[in-house]
C-alpha cells in the first residue's frame, strides 16, 4: 500500500472536492510550496492512487433522464464467458459502471438512458443479446438520494499501527 502522509491525505481530499484547483490554490489548502504539490501530486499519479481527472456532468441536463440498476446473471460460468461479458459491456457506453458480484446476480450495472423507450430497446437489442446473457433484471431509480465520487480517507489518516 502507498505510504501516505498527512499532507498526502489533505491533497487528495481537496482534490476530491474540486480537482480544478490549481498547485497554488492547493498549497495554501495542504500548506506547501505548489513545486511540494505538484512532486506530490506526479507522485500519486505514478502510483495509480490518482487514476484520472473528469469533469463530473449531470445526467438530465446532456439529456439522460433514465437511471437504471441493472442485474444480470450468465448461463455459465467460468473464466471464459465471464471474459466475453466483460468485453461486451466494455463497449456500451450507456453503461457506467459493470460490477461483477456474489449473489443472487453475476452482474450489476448502472445504465443510463434518454427516456423509458431508450433503454427498452437498450436492453432489447444490445444488453439481452450479449454473449451468455439468461436473465436480465432492472430497477428503474426514482430518486438519487445520494451520489457521490468522494472516498473517506479517514483510514489513511492514520499513523501505521495506530489502529487497535
Amino acid at each position: 500500500m502507498f505510504a501516505f502522509d498527512g499532507y498526502d491525505v489533505r491533497l487528495l481530499a481537496a482534490l476530491q472536492e474540486d480537482a480544478r484547483l490549481s498547485n497554488v490554490a492547493l498549497s495554501e489548502r495542504v500548506h506547501l510550496s505548489a513545486s511540494q504539490i505538484h512532486r506530490r501530486l506526479r507522485r500519486l499519479e505514478e502510483a495509480g492512487v490518482i487514476a484520472r481527472y473528469t469533469a463530473q456532468l449531470h445526467p438530465d441536463h446532456v439529456g439522460l433522464g433514465v437511471l437504471a440498476i441493472t442485474s444480470i446473471s450468465l448461463e455459465r460460468h467460468g473464466e471464459s464467458p465471464a471474459t466475453r461479458f466483460a468485453q461486451a459491456v466494455a463497449g456500451l457506453p450507456q453503461v457506467l459502471e459493470c460490477f461483477s458480484v456474489t449473489g443472487e446476480a453475476d452482474y450489476v450495472l448502472r445504465i443510463v438512458a434518454p427516456d423509458l423507450k431508450s433503454f427498452s430497446d437498450f436492453l432489447m437489442h444490445e444488453l439481452m443479446p450479449l454473449p451468455g446473457v439468461r436473465s436480465v433484471r432492472s430497477n428503474i431509480v426514482l430518486e438519487t438520494v445520494k451520489q457521490t465520487t468522494v472516498l473517506p480517507l479517514e483510514q489513511i489518516s492514520e499513523p501505521p499501527g495506530a489502529r487497535a
